[in-house]
């Protein structure tokens, strides 16, 4: 049983592991994209059983390590612009392993003793990075479809006390409650929807409101919509604004939205999953100007702060509203006896129990870069889509939809139908020569261009249009006439 479980007495045999993974790694990634279709060797992994009668020598494990990283997408390739799906930075990878190693726990202290003085310490940074003031609290999250819906869950819970002196964690679901509604934007995100319904909300909770032609939502709409929803007896509780939308990177007006919550009485709610990185911007903060008078803010890590999966947080301008969604267990966070109000449990901040420590990825990538080399990652890939944009612009070749606000560049191909800009991507990828991003607006399918890797190349971009037109002109050849 040598060697099986971490320990001081294991570390040589830890190490010889670690090396092996990764030199098993490094001899497997995929030179381009991505293998194309569903390589073969990862197919044969897959199919073999998955608890075998004996055990598999150390070098089998590891060949089918390597069929797994072979079949996998080379997110750092130039040419791989679909999602918000970064690479990653060298100290959060470092980060992993000894996340994996420590296994802390963060939901009580004596799990995680220096893992939550740590995080406690990010969290308190973000909300000053943020704007919110000394009673705000932050937790560490999945992502932003778990921040969105904390934020969610915290606004309905608060008005219900407010609105109707009706605690939901004693009482449940006021019987009026069918009548609150979310305000949104039109491109809001789909954890938005998802949300709401899992807050026992109906369909018709989620109220869209109009955008301008970039897409952002129009404060004078919002206040529209307030009034509208009101005069047919509805209860508007919280308004959702998005810094960064998934397809164009669109950013709402916080200021405005929320001199507009405030007037009234909503709770304001900021998805700032990718927009967020512009806290560290050097060039394009202001474009966050008003995100620290929401209630509470959504920011993901594993976009454009270019940390592995998962990693986001959750920001609250008052922490006390932490207290709704807090349960006391005697055998893991008990109230604290006196003198010991230091060993603070994470879990009173969090829906999750088991959580791991994530904010170390976060805290060495921030220590090894410094502001300014961390700025300079997130603003390359934005000045990066700018130069995008102008060459597709100029290329009759193209249509560009709007002029991109982050990293985002939708397009379409000009002169030919949808069928054409549909099967474009699916061909690129089955082929393994890119991965391309694909949505549909206004019902028609378009190409998109997510670029949130700092080491792309404009001369990248121009090769993969050019690859574009090509694969264009191979589906035409084979259409019949």
């Amino acid at each position: 049983m040598k060697g099986l479980v971490f320990s001081p007495a294991s570390l040589a045999d830890w190490l010889d592991l670690l090396n092996r993974t990764a030199e098993t790694i490094a001899n497997h990634l995929p030179a381009g994209p991505y293998a194309g279709g569903m390589p073969d060797a990862a197919a044969r992994t897959m199919a073999a059983p998955i608890l075998p009668q004996t055990a598999c020598s150390p070098e089998q494990v590891l060949a089918g390590l390597g069929a797994v990283v072979a079949g996998s997408v080379g997110i750092w390739h130039p040419h791989v612009t679909a999602h918000l799906h970064c690479p990653v930075l060298l100290p959060a990878l470092a980060a992993e392993v000894a996340i994996a190693a420590l296994n802390a726990s963060m939901d009580s202290f004596d799990q995680a003793p220096a893992a939550t003085l740590v995080e406690n310490r990010l969290c308190e940074w973000l909300c000053d990075r943020a704007g919110f003031g000394a009673r705000s609290g932050a937790t560490f999250t999945s992502g932003a479809t778990q921040s969105n819906f904390m934020g969610l869950l915290l606004a309905r819970d608060a008005f219900s006390a407010s609105y109707w002196d009706h605690p939901t964690r004693l009482k449940g679901l006021h019987p009026e409650s069918r009548r609150l509604r979310i305000l949104c934007s039109t491109d809001a995100h789909f954890s938005i929807a998802k949300a709401a319904f899992q807050l026992g909300l109906a369909a018709d909770a989620v109220v869209p409101v109009g955008g301008d032609t970039d897409r952002r939502m129009r404060p004078e709409a919002l206040s529209q919509t307030i009034t509208d929803l009101r005069q047919l007896g509805c209860l508007p509780f919280v308004v959702v604004a998005t810094a960064g939308t998934t397809d164009f990177g669109a950013i709402d007006p916080l200021r405005e939205i929320a001199a507009i919550a405030q007037r009234e009485g909503m709770w304001l709610h900021v998805d700032a999953a990718y927009g967020g990185a512009l806290l560290l911007s050097g060039c394009y903060r202001d474009r966050l100007v008003g995100i620290g008078l929401a209630d509470s803010v959504a920011i993901d890590f594993h976009k454009a702060f270019l940390q592995p999966v998962s990693c986001g947080a959750f920001l609250v301008a008052d922490a006390a509203y932490f207290k709704l969604i807090e349960v006391v267990a005697d055998y893991l966070n008990p109230d604290p006896e006196p003198g010991d109000e230091a060993f603070s449990h994470l879990v009173n901040r969090s829906l999750m129990t088991t959580r791991r420590f994530d904010a170390l990825k976060l805290w060495m990538s921030l220590q090894w870069l410094g502001e300014r080399g961390y700025a300079e990652l997130i603003d390359r890939p934005i000045d990066l889509a700018r130069e995008a944009a102008a060459m597709l612009a100029a290329d009759p070749a193209f249509t560009l939809l709007a002029e991109p606000q982050l990293g985002c560049v939708v397009f379409r191909l000009a002169n030919v139908d949808d069928r054409v800009n549909r099967e474009v991507p699916r061909r690129l990828f089955q082929e393994g020569r890119a991965v391309l991003g694909h949505t549909r607006i206004d019902g028609r399918y378009c190409l998109k261009l997510t670029l949130i890797n700092p080491l792309t190349r404009i001369e990248d971009i121009a090769a993969l249009l050019a690859m574009i037109v090509t694969c264009r002109d191979e589906i035409a050849a084979l259409t019949p006439r």
